[in-house]
């Protein structure tokens, strides 16, 4: 018999890692598992602190946050450990965003911090505890499959899908993993906190990235990167010099406010160049791409990557946290999967993710995904290396 966990031993006797974020969604995962008879230890990462005048205290970083986990795992009544993971997430996170910010591209920080310091160095901790698995207030459904390995699926909750988030989720990670928030929404969340006389209940959601309180992403990478705030052309994509630039990290793929030029008609910054420093605008259907290569893949699909049909597999494919899955093609083409947005996008931007789905039978299956790279956009040319994989040739 299987606990409600999908393992085989009694809920007191089976030990549950919680990550405590000092929110309100890990703390009612936590309160759950104390419900449901688990042996349940609460961890919070410390992963920024120097200082409430520099930064706003994020999930899981410091200050308040802090103070809110201990209180609540007191409430409970379970152990609770701070682990200091500074260093770790200054190289692992801060660092990669910043050189990644100066290299024109646009990068989700959240998904390096799930994938390296909060997945694999906590699962560690935790695995070290003796634990049989680690628990998130993540909204998602991890599910147990018939080969005995886990899936990962979008939540009954679409407009708190956290999936997005978590496409870099390995196999051995996600086996271990299990998001108890996946069936809730966030107002049942709440009232399950007030019914369990949870402090917090009403304490509102993080919004900014937790190092970046202001949303002032340029000012960090100045800070840190002096060298990406050189100065650089604003060219149209017709070759026209428009203007001139204060540095690329000013700058987004779609932006269209704050461009620092005069034009009769709408231009949107469609291309940014590290290397010559140049900011590439154009008409808003200069921002439509077919077709994109992605980086850094993880595959979560039953199928390996290298026994994928030649034509591709039909799968559904997001371009950003904000929008939905829509219909398109992968190929794998040696080192870099293809994808075939069939419908196109526009102002997809090198450095976010693209997320691949599954659909069927009213569930949303996670493939896996990768970091976007290559653009193409529509009737642009294929270039020769990538014509056997997107079947041109």
């Amino acid at each position: 018999m299987l606990n409600s966990l999908d393992l085989a031993k009694k809920p007191g006797d089976t030990r549950v890692v919680v990550a405590m974020s000092g929110g309100i969604d890990s703390s009612v995962a936590a309160a759950l598992m104390k419900q449901a008879g688990y042996d349940v230890v609460g961890i919070t990462l410390q992963l920024y602190d120097h200082g409430a005048a520099t930064h706003r205290t994020g999930a899981c970083c410091a200050g308040r946050d802090i103070q809110d986990a201990r209180n609540v795992a007191a409430h409970l009544g379970i152990p609770h450990y701070v682990l200091d993971y500074e260093s770790r997430f200054r190289e692992e996170v801060i660092d990669r965003f910043v050189d990644s910010y100066a290299a024109g591209e646009t990068p989700i920080p959240c998904v390096d911090c799930n994938r390296t310091v909060k997945f694999r160095d906590l699962l560690r901790f935790a695995e070290d505890l003796g634990a049989d698995c680690l628990v998130t207030g993540h909204y998602v459904e991890s599910r147990l499959m018939p080969d005995g390995h886990r899936a990962l699926f979008r939540p009954r909750d679409l407009d708190r899908d956290q999936s997005y988030f978590l496409y870099a989720t390995t196999q051995r990670q996600l086996d271990w993993l299990r998001f108890p928030l996946a069936a809730l929404t966030k107002p049942e969340t709440r009232e399950i906190a007030r019914s369990m006389g949870i402090a917090i209940a009403d304490k509102p959601d993080s919004q900014d990235i937790c190092f970046v309180p202001s949303g002032n992403y340029a000012a960090l990478v100045e800070k840190l990167r002096p060298e990406a705030t050189l100065p650089g052309l604003i060219r149209h994509v017709d070759g026209r010099e428009l203007g001139r630039h204060d540095g690329i990290i000013r700058y987004t793929i779609g932006q269209r406010r704050g461009l620092g030029i005069a034009a009769r008609d709408p231009l949107y910054v469609v291309r940014i160049d590290a290397a010559t420093r140049e900011v590439v605008v154009g008409p808003r259907e200069a921002l439509a791409v077919r077709s994109l290569e992605l980086r850094d893949v993880n595959w979560l699909g039953d199928m390996p990557l290298d026994r994928l049909p030649a034509n591709g597999v039909e799968v559904f494919a997001r371009v950003r946290s904000t929008r939905q899955p829509k219909p398109a093609i992968v190929r794998w083409n040696r080192d870099a999967l293809v994808v075939e947005l069939l419908d196109g996008e526009e102002g997809v931007a090198p450095g976010q993710a693209c997320v691949l789905y599954a659909e069927g039978e009213g569930q949303s299956r996670v493939l896996g995904g990768g970091t976007i790279g290559r653009r193409r956009a529509p009737g642009q040319a294929v270039p020769e290396e990538a014509k056997v994989a997107l079947g041109a040739a």
